[in-house]
């Protein structure tokens, strides 16, 4: 699905498109993975990066269809249950990337796993279907939702590759690629999420949702649950609250929500803004340029609509230390109290922390996460954790639109 333009206009252009169709003709065709995608809206990539929020889709289905958008507006929550179940369990996600590093460890040495890794990331399998999505997502950084659930049960039941490695091919590739959304649907499909329940692929589903375009042979018969680790159990919900708009504050806007348009309704009026991307730390290995570009897109696109309200704006699409050039754009850090921002709900989603380089001193800043109101009211609020977002010495603290935390 190349060619989407990274803004939160052609966002809303496809919601408007694609919300007439939203009722039951998508709950009719959603499972079919027909040539072109025609029953499914292609929002994924926007509401990724906040260009278009949930509430807005949601709304839009249900205005037009009522309890007839009833399956638009699950496979919509899907991505919020995700989000907020990883971000209460950061572990499982520091897990994950210990994970890729170790798999990626024996591909370096087992040629046999190279073998079948490559083949499998470059649509040499010999399974006529998963090489088909293979080429797919790589050329075009999409696959259809069914399309994910089938590709990832074949990489680990029949091809009996580590599921890290496939939930980093994807993370690398899919523009809409997200960290929790991701991981969990792969730790879902091999058994590791709901203990004793896997996702077994078959050639008849297969055949009878692709309008027999495939019909595999030689899959898995079976799919065992893999070994399973203990969940952390999740961590306590953050308190919330609202901007100070009386206190002189830094925004930061960063590609996992670059809809601070509600804060600045809260009457947040920042002296200077950081904006911040780092695509390229999805993975250890390198990332799609189509996934870079729209990342990218998307944070310049959200400066330009909001130029206006932002002050001096410094920009990092590599993570390369905010905290200086924002000081250098904006004086940001003198007499602050507060810096204000999206919380990133998988903060460490990029694989790091944000790239401030000193940590906060609770007793003199604050590091608040602005509650984005109206946000579905289904996902347990995601904690803005101060330890996830070090900032700089001079006492900026970050509002993030998730809740309001106070460190210390």
């Amino acid at each position: 699905m190349l060619g989407l333009a990274p803004t939160r206009a052609a966002g809303l252009a496809r919601l408007a498109g694609f919300a007439p169709r939203a009722g039951r003709a998508y709950a009719a065709g959603r499972n079919a993975d027909l040539a072109g995608h025609p029953h499914v809206s292609g929002l994924s990539a926007y509401v990724r990066h906040r260009l278009v929020l949930e509430s807005e889709i949601v709304a839009a289905a249900q205005a037009l269809h009522g309890p007839a958008a009833q399956k638009f507006v699950a496979e919509v929550l899907w991505r919020t249950y995700w989000k907020g179940w990883m971000e209460l369990r950061p572990g499982v996600w520091q897990a994950y990337r210990h994970g890729v590093r170790a798999a990626l460890d024996r591909v370096a040495v087992e040629a046999g796993l190279r073998r079948d890794w490559q083949a499998a990331c470059t649509g040499a399998t010999g399974i006529d279907c998963m090489d088909h999505w293979s080429r797919e997502l790589v050329s075009t950084g999409y696959l259809h939702n069914h399309a994910r659930m089938w590709f990832a049960s074949i990489w680990v039941f029949t091809l009996r590759l580590p599921w890290q490695l496939g939930a980093d091919f994807f993370l690398r590739h899919l523009t809409d690629g997200d960290p929790a959304a991701n991981t969990l649907s792969w730790r879902w499909v091999a058994g590791l999420h709901t203990p004793g329940k896997t996702y077994l692929a078959t050639a008849d589903n297969i055949a009878r949702h692709t309008d027999g375009r495939f019909r595999p042979e030689g899959l898995a018969r079976a799919a065992a649950p893999l070994p399973m680790d203990d969940v952390p159990p999740p961590r306590p919900a953050p308190r919330g609250g609202v901007p100070d708009a009386g206190q002189p504050a830094a925004l930061l806007l960063h590609e996992d929500d670059l809809g601070a348009e509600f804060l600045l309704d809260l009457g947040l009026a920042p002296v200077a803004t950081a904006v911040m991307t780092a695509p390229e730390g999805r993975s250890p290995l390198i990332v799609a340029p189509h996934v870079a570009a729209f990342a990218t897109g998307a944070a310049e696109d959200a400066t330009r609509r909001l130029a206006a309200h932002l002050g001096p704006v410094a920009v990092d699409h590599h993570g390369e230390r905010v905290d200086r050039s924002a000081r250098r754009s904006g004086r940001v850090g003198r007499g602050l109290r507060r810096a204000a921002g999206r919380h990133a709900l998988g903060a460490r989603g990029a694989g790091r922390r944000p790239p401030c380089r000193h940590r906060t001193r609770p007793r003199r800043a604050r590091h608040p996460a602005g509650s984005r109101p109206a946000g579905l009211g289904r996902r347990p609020v995601a904690a803005c954790d101060a330890r996830l977002f070090p900032v700089s010495r001079q006492g900026v603290a970050m509002a993030c639109c998730g809740t309001l935390t106070v460190p210390g």
